[in-house]
């Protein structure tokens, strides 16, 4: 990655920032810290014009709410996978040219969700007001009266724990003049009516609030709850009427939609290209830029500066910068990157491990699925994906990665006769009472697992010794060869001598001797070289000789991988048991159903589940096993000026 600093004039300035945008190769950075630096601030202000950005803003989320009504209403057929459609450049330009055409119907379909959402909020008010009303219903006189000449009315609510017996009893008692109706009840409380002479009210409301009385107001109402209810949802329907019309409105709109993403992806365009403005610093006639170009585009970055007459200086980063991070890896390991930036980037000091972790990861998803079933419809559903659909970005990687992880789970398949499992020799045995199996062309893991577990532990140390020579290899790039002899390879020398002395014999007769004076020998130089920090001599040897109690780190960093067995026999394991299950229905119409009908749901769920354990634990052991031998993350990610579209991917012409 290459440091870029260019002055230009601020009459180019528009012009270069669209060039450099086309370009999608440079990243433009804050120059903030330069504003409190005197050797800068006398001469330079900071640029961008923040009003533009939040006019910009607020266009896209008006332009984004009509598109989310477009869509609501859209009844034809959408992909599996939400993609980008390829324009070029002066097509999208010359759909533009229409622009003010595009901004009315925005306008129109906005005024059409306002008109929309007030009708459904007056429509949630009646609804309300209804459901307020039924309890109600059965009350006959008008809601607008509480009071007479000579009477008074109290409408209201009590508990529903009150007798209700217990109080008109009370009431009766306090007066026989009144009448006590109980309209209704719920659940939660009794509504009532009570009709006493006016000069008694204070007498027979104080009995009510004794039993939690509340009144109830119809404020605006005339005629009797009945009525209201009626008139209420007559008024409901013509609601509906009303938002039925909208509703048929906005779906008129929906063949303009495919202009409507172009407009939102033009003010997203123009908005990131106001927003990049503030990074930038400007006098009253040039503004400058700093930021980054990967070295394989620095030509074309140049010649766009030639061409707007711009001074500029491309220089390699000053020794400790950090630098943004932009991996670049062969067909093969490229989608891989979508493991590493999980985890997290590498910093600008460290190495990308994408290319040495891409054939493990692939390897030990195999190991662990381990289907040829598994395996093929992985790689065709992801092969015909990938081919129907113009992914981009990491979900492109991912189904990338899950084609070579299916060939990979096929592979291993193969190598442990399991063709969804034994379901073919099931059956064989159910359908055409044969014998017919398919045998493994290695093992078969639930007969041999002892094998593979040897296996899995080979594949281990190999995995373990590849994170530790990248260690090695980064402390002989920054000039400490010493340090990767005494650190790395003295290691390497006592773990194998370690192996050679416990299982070399079985091997290779005679070999546990030399193990044993290789395990001496790199010993005794751990304990002489690993405490060579300490500044006494008592510090280096006690330093070194506990150095040797990382040893058990390296066992429990093998032991790990026996996973790789682990999760194969799950797999295996339950396939047989779906067989077994489907098998039990016996030789017979019914029995022939039952074994399809079982293998079908068995091995969906087997699929599911051991295909997303493969791919964690996959993930698990190149995160931290393998990166823990070197890896250092937390690297920003390489962020250039480009057009992030959203709905079409523009394509520039070439001249």
């Amino acid at each position: 990655m290459n440091k870029l600093s260019t002055i230009g004039l601020n009459s180019t300035k528009t012009s270069l920032i669209k060039e450099l945008m086309d370009l999608g190769v440079v990243e433009i950075s804050s120059q903030d810290s330069k504003l409190t630096d005197p050797e800068w601030i006398s001469y330079v202000r900071k640029d961008g014009n923040e009003n533009e950005v939040l006019d910009c803003d607020a266009k896209i989320s008006k332009v984004s709410e009509v598109l989310n009504s477009l869509e609501k209403y859209d009844t034809s057929k959408r992909p599996l996978f939400s993609t980008r459609k390829s324009i070029s450049s002066k097509e999208f330009e010359n759909a533009l040219q229409s622009r003010s055409n595009i901004e009315e119907n925005v306008a129109g379909v906005l005024e059409l969700n306002r008109s929309y959402n007030e009708l459904s909020t007056e429509e949630n008010k009646i609804e309300a007001a209804i459901l307020s009303l039924k309890p109600w219903a059965g009350y006959d006189i008008p809601l607008e009266l509480n009071e007479t000449k000579y009477t008074s009315i109290f409408t209201g609510v009590v508990p529903n724990i009150v007798d209700v017996e217990k109080l008109k009893s009370e009431l009766i008692q306090k007066t026989d003049r009144c009448i006590v109706s109980l309209v209704g009840s719920d659940k939660d409380q009794h509504y009532f009516s009570v009709v006493c002479l006016t000069r008694e009210k204070d007498d027979v409301y104080d009995i009510l609030k004794q039993y939690g009385f509340n009144a109830v107001a119809f404020k605006d109402l005339e005629g009797t709850a009945a009525e209201n209810i009626v008139r209420y949802e007559e008024k409901t329907k013509e609601i509906k009427l009303k938002k039925a019309e909208v509703e048929k409105s906005i779906k008129e709109a929906i063949p303009y939609k495919h202009d409507i993403q172009l407009l939102y992806d033009y003010l997203v365009i123009e908005r990131d290209k106001n927003r990049i403005t503030s990074n930038m610093l400007k006098t009253d006639t040039t503004f400058y830029i700093e930021g980054w170009i990967p070295e394989e585009s620095r030509s074309q970055v140049e010649q766009v500066l030639k061409d707007y007459q711009c001074w500029y200086e491309i220089s390699e980063p000053e020794e400790g910068e950090q630098t943004p991070i932009a991996l670049k890896n062969n067909s093969f390991a490229q989608p891989f990157e979508a493991i590493t930036e999980l985890y997290s980037l590498p910093s600008s000091t460290n190495i990308d491990p994408t290319a040495l972790m891409a054939p493990f990861y692939a390897i030990f998803f195999g190991l662990m699925l381990a289907d040829v079933g598994y395996g093929l419809i992985m790689t065709i559903a992801t092969y015909m994906v990938l081919k129907k659909f113009k992914l981009e970005g990491s979900i492109q990687k991912l189904m990338k990665v899950f084609f070579y992880c299916g060939i990979s789970t096929a592979f291993w398949g193969v190598m442990f006769g399991s063709w969804f499992g034994d379901a073919v020799n099931a059956g064989a045995r159910l359908i055409f009472n044969s014998d017919f199996t398919i045998k493994p062309i290695w093992i078969n893991p639930m007969e041999e697992p002892m094998t593979l577990l040897i296996f899995s532990f080979v594949f281990g140390v190999i995995h373990l010794f590849t994170g530790m020579a990248i260690q090695a290899y980064m402390m002989i790039r920054d000039k400490r060869p010493l340090d990767a002899l005494f650190d790395i390879g003295f290691w390497y020398g006592l773990i194998i001598g370690l192996v050679l002395l416990l299982f070399g014999n079985s091997i290779i007769p005679g070999s546990a001797a030399v193990g044993k004076w290789m395990s001496i020998i790199f010993a005794a130089g751990l304990v002489l070289t690993q405490g060579r920090a300490k500044k006494n001599i008592a510090g280096k040897l006690i330093g070194g000789v506990m150095s040797l109690y990382n040893i058990t780190s390296y066992l429990s960093d093998v032991l790990s991988y026996s996973r790789l067995l682990a999760l194969g026999l799950a797999t295996g394991v339950v396939s047989s048991v779906v067989s077994i299950l489907g098998s039990m229905g016996g030789r017979n119409i019914f029995g022939i159903l039952l074994f399809i009908l079982v293998l079908l749901i068995g091995h969906v769920f087997n699929f599911a589940i051991n295909a997303l354990g493969a791919f964690v634990h996959a993930a698990r052991l190149q995160y931290v096993e393998f990166f823990g031998k070197f890896y250092e993350g937390g690297g920003e990610a390489f962020n250039p000026l480009k057009k992030k579209t959203k709905y079409n991917k523009i394509i520039k012409e070439e001249n």
